[in-house]
């Protein structure tokens, strides 16, 4: 697949991801009869814009997001306020649900491509064999090994999986060639590769391995259970990576939409279901993100209706909107910063 064609599906992939967000939010509106009168993927004036019903439904030129406007959300727009269709006079379970609905709406989506891998290609299970993960631009494997090989020795000796032996071998070299052969296209090949010297004194080799992968066909019983539980299982991997960073046990990497679909594009042209696993987890993020209790996101207002159930008060709108606003702009600068550095990554 071309590196064109690779960044047209990474796009459209993360359209998707928006898209279905979003019509979470907007399918549990109408059911709750709400009045929703925009449907946006992206933010700014509309390039391409179409009616349904009383919804305008929108492409707008900034891939930040998007959103679904229910009438009566923001409390500085003018609504009728004894119209029992606009948000506030809808009952605060509707409230909540519509809100919730946008990332469970992800977390189920995950599922559903998960399922949908499993019965293609089967699910995984590891060969023992070690294999070409990653290969780094700047790294001095660049152009000799690539994605996939499968490593049958380093200098003539076996090598189990593992990153830091590596890393090990590749400081004894010295600098000098190291010798792979691995098995490629089904035949084995001897490369010689020279780790480039840095700096500090040690050596690059740029390259990541990781365990091989097989998959065994599986029974659509166990491909639902597995898709089921994928979801919960990966929240949990994502939510102690996010405590790691937390307690600085790990540094943050944050990556945008540009650096999302550098990595979209990347995995298509890796193949389709590797692109649909990546989707599938990009789900889940984009699920839970959304969950957290910070203003302007989904969990942000969640708290404010949690706040309604437990005192049985609405708070004050005012003060809900600014929270919100504020949110909304160190988010939208945080984003634009992100994609900068996601920008500068692909010419470095």
């Amino acid at each position: 697949m071309g590196a064109g064609f690779s960044w047209i599906l990474a796009i459209l992939s993360l359209g998707v991801l928006i898209v279905v967000h979003e019509a979470g939010h907007y399918l549990v509106a109408r059911w709750s009869k709400m009045r929703v009168e925009k449907f946006s993927v992206g933010f700014g004036p509309a390039i391409l814009k179409w009616k349904s019903g009383d919804t305008q439904f929108q492409l707008a030129p900034i891939p930040l997001g998007g959103f679904v406007q229910i009438t009566g959300m923001n409390p500085h727009e003018e609504f009728d306020a004894e119209d029992p269709n606009v948000y506030p006079n809808r009952p605060l379970y509707q409230r909540f649900l519509t809100i919730f609905a946008g990332p469970a709406t992800n977390v189920l989506f995950s599922s559903v491509l998960i399922f949908i891998v499993l019965l293609v290609a089967g699910g995984e299970k590891l060969s023992g064999r070690t294999v070409v993960s990653d290969v780094r631009a700047d790294g001095a494997a660049n152009g000799f090994l690539v994605r996939g090989d499968v490593i049958v020795s380093i200098d003539g000796q076996p090598f189990v999986h593992s990153q830091s032996g590596l890393r090990d071998r590749v400081q004894a070299s010295g600098g000098k060639p190291m010798r792979f052969v691995v098995l490629r296209g089904g035949q084995e090949t001897a490369i010689d590769v020279t780790p480039r010297k840095l700096d500090d004194g040690t050596f690059l080799l740029g390259v990541a391995f990781g365990a091989e992968v097989s998959r065994e066909p599986l029974p659509v019983g166990r491909a639902a259970w597995a898709s089921v539980r994928y979801p919960v299982i990966k929240s949990q991997q994502i939510l102690a990576g996010l405590w790691d960073i937390v307690t600085r046990k790990a540094p943050p990497d944050a990556v945008g939409p540009v650096g999302m679909t550098r990595f979209i594009s990347n995995e298509f042209r890796a193949g389709w279901i590797p692109a649909l696993e990546l989707l599938a987890i990009l789900n889940v993020y984009l699920g839970l993100f959304n969950l957290l209790p910070l203003p302007a996101l989904d969990g942000g207002r969640l708290v404010f209706l949690v706040y309604e159930m437990a005192t049985r008060r609405r708070p004050n709108p005012k003060v809900e909107a600014a929270v919100h606003m504020a949110g909304f702009l160190i988010l939208f600068v945080v984003m634009i910063l992100v994609t900068f550095k996601d920008i500068k990554g692909l010419f470095t």
